[in-house]
């Protein structure tokens, strides 16, 4: 970690973050946490935290949720957060698919985010790709109904693979004929940027839980 991500984790992780591996058994009481009772975005996997910081900024009402694994790019995302002013995001370090299964209640988020997960590009490692049947399903029966399952990637076959799982989930409907269009409020990531430069399309996929 750079100075200021260990600073940052220094400052505010005892507020703003918690580790998954440590949290109580049963569900994480959100409303407790944030101080106040709003929806409840959670993002999966949120990096270095350019796009997270941003998204949390701009949609004040919700109570934003970052999951991530990797050290510095939690501590990045509070310097962002901090540098604009936002007070509605909170950190977990650790596996998503334990907080999901072990920590959210059924039928209670209002969306869950993965943009740009890792592709896992070759094809004897398809299988370590986040997105699964069992992982849809896991999404989708903690959203509350009309709740959103919105993923983003640049690798043509993960975009195909992601529609054709969650297509195949009972509990979720695409909000479109396929590919969503790309939402203008998404900022545009460096890996987005760089898959552009390299020629690869990116694709959105917007999902959501049947009433």
């Amino acid at each position: 970690m750079t100075v200021g991500q260990q600073r940052a984790w220094d400052d505010h992780w005892p507020r703003l973050g918690r580790t998954v591996s440590e949290l109580p058994e049963g569900p994480l009481d959100f409303t407790e946490w944030f101080g106040r009772e709003a929806p409840v975005m959670l993002e999966i996997g949120s990096g270095m935290g350019e796009t997270t910081s941003q998204l949390a900024a701009a949609a004040p009402e919700l109570n934003y949720v970052a999951a991530e694994v990797y050290d510095p790019g939690l501590g990045q995302l509070m310097l962002r957060a901090e540098k604009l002013g936002v007070e509605n995001l909170r950190l977990l370090h650790g596996d998503a698919v334990v907080l999901l299964t072990e920590h959210v209640e059924p039928d209670t988020l209002h969306g869950v985010r993965l943009f740009f997960p890792d592709p896992w590009p070759k094809k004897k490692h398809h299988k370590r790709r986040i997105v699964s049947p069992s992982f849809a399903a896991l999404v989708a029966s903690r959203l509350a109904p009309g709740g959103t399952f919105h993923m983003a990637t640049d690798w043509e076959n993960y975009a195909e693979q992601m529609l054709e799982v969650c297509s195949a989930e009972p509990a979720l409907r695409n909000r479109y004929d396929g590919w969503a269009p790309r939402p203008e409020w998404r900022p545009v990531t460096k890996f987005e940027q760089r898959a552009d430069v390299e020629g690869r399309v990116s694709h959105d996929l917007i999902f959501e839980k049947r009433s």
